[in-house]
């Protein structure tokens, strides 16, 4: 199995002031393509940084990212931009949709700001709203959602654009526990069915239990990088 993601030797330092923060320390890691893994550890770990990185949404202080065998930091700022939006699905702990577009038009705005014929949009992002358990819900706007339904309607704009990889940042953190197992079940069909990456960081057990990877940091430091046993 190929290599979809390579930190090379990673480090992050954040300047806070007269203090340096050290977020990452010489991280060297691998996630291959049609992984289900999750990044844990303890708040401050690194876990954040880690996607934020990978994710291109910051810069590493050294080392080297790799996407698709790409180096992220040797690229300019337009390719840049365009691998965020062709090759990297984002979900996020707050949802992040824009409140006065319904979910259809939130699922769509990747693909129209791509530039793709309308027809194209309507056929992908209604295919992608019914893997999503959205079908009937595509005209409501976020408030008119539940918070597992607003959460969805992300997955299916991270995905529309059938990315190399997605990073979901505690996508379940404000979710109760039927809604987070309804849409980690979503999250590993997706993955299994299209065979799409995905990257969690998590500390919730509910993402831990289901990932087929589980790598554990501490104090911006790799302690394990593990199989999950019920794919051991």
């Amino acid at each position: 199995m190929d290599d979809i993601i390579s930190l090379e030797s990673v480090s992050k330092v954040y300047h806070q002031g007269k203090i340096d923060v050290q977020a990452l320390t010489d991280l060297t890691l691998k996630i291959r393509t049609g992984d289900f893994a999750a990044v844990s550890g303890p708040s401050g770990s690194g876990k954040t940084t880690l996607l934020n990185l990978v994710g291109a949404l910051d810069v590493p202080t050294s080392g080297k990212i790799l996407l698709e065998g790409r180096d992220l930091y040797e690229l300019g700022r337009t390719e840049l931009s365009r691998i965020r939006r062709d090759r990297i699905g984002f979900v996020f702990q707050a949802y992040n949709l824009i409140p006065v577009l319904t979910a259809y038009e939130n699922a769509e705005f990747v693909l129209a700001i791509q530039g793709k014929p309308a027809e194209f949009r309507k056929k992908e992002v209604m295919a992608m709203l019914e893997e999503v358990g959205l079908k009937g819900l595509e005209d409501r706007r976020p408030d008119e959602l539940s918070g597992g339904q607003q959460q969805r309607v992300a997955v299916a704009r991270a995905i529309v654009t059938r990315p190399a990889v997605v990073l979901a940042d505690e996508p379940t953190a404000n979710l109760d526990s039927a809604s987070a197992d309804s849409l980690l079940n979503i999250m590993e069909n997706l993955n299994l069915k299209m065979g799409i990456t995905f990257l969690f960081s998590t500390h919730d057990q509910r993402v831990l239990e289901r990932a087929r990877r589980i790598i554990r940091l501490r104090d911006g430091k790799m302690v394990s990088d593990e199989i999950s046993e019920k794919n051991a």
